[in-house]
């Protein structure tokens, strides 16, 4: 049976389809502006703005971005601005097109999150010698810190969609009533769980930065 990284595309190759898709997002923002829609202005700009984070937390902060997780962040933050545009020639975007397509970037979005809290958790736990985090305890967190992000993003949406409806303006982002809340939280706690079984795979060397840094500011 081959393993993970077996099958995952080459570094390079990974690098390369990172680059595509902030140039996608980029075409993405301008058709937003073409077409005068704020939603996909405000939601490709954000998107654009996350891709640039792993090479300033690389550059200013010495924490190791590998190209895995640089490609892992970009997949979710384009695949969400994408279901804002839609398909070339339709009017409809994914999110209206597709019924699970909310429910996958909602996935994605929440394993991103619960990666910065296993990553910070982790760290603690190697930084500090009277903490100890037991696995099963650091699972619990990384699901309880998704779901509680996930609520506030829900509330976040709520918010703007009232004050949309309120001034007369398309809303940024958008509730579908409160079966899809329920939903998009059940698809945030399995991003959630995926990392909590899998994350230290992949966030070990990011969590070992964080500890170094942490372990610096106490010397």
């Amino acid at each position: 049976m081959r393993s993970l990284s077996s099958v995952l595309p080459s570094r390079e190759r990974q690098r390369q389809l990172t680059y595509l898709m902030e140039l996608g997002l980029i075409g993405m923002l301008f058709i937003g502006i073409d077409r005068g829609n704020a939603g996909i202005v405000v939601n490709t700009a954000v998107a654009l703005f996350v891709t640039q984070l792993p090479p300033i937390l690389e550059r200013d902060y010495e924490i190791p971005m590998d190209p895995r997780l640089t490609l892992w962040i970009t997949t979710a933050v384009f695949l969400h601005a994408f279901g804002t545009v839609g398909l070339p020639g339709t009017t409809r975007t994914l999110y209206t097109q597709l019924w699970w397509w909310d429910h996958m970037t909602h996935a994605l979005s929440a394993s991103i999150v619960a990666g910065v809290g296993y990553a910070t958790v982790r760290a603690l736990h190697e930084h500090a010698d009277g903490i100890h985090f037991p696995r099963r305890f650091v699972a619990v967190f990384i699901l309880l810190f998704v779901l509680a992000f996930g609520v506030l993003w829900e509330i976040l949406e709520f918010a703007i969609a009232l004050s949309a409806e309120a001034f007369g303006i398309d809303a940024v982002l958008t509730q579908y009533g409160l079966s899809d809340t329920m939903l998009d939280l059940v698809f945030n706690s399995i991003g959630g769980l995926i990392v909590a079984l899998w994350g230290g795979a992949y966030l070990a060397d990011v969590s070992g930065a964080i500890r170094d840094r942490l372990e610096a500011r106490t010397e």
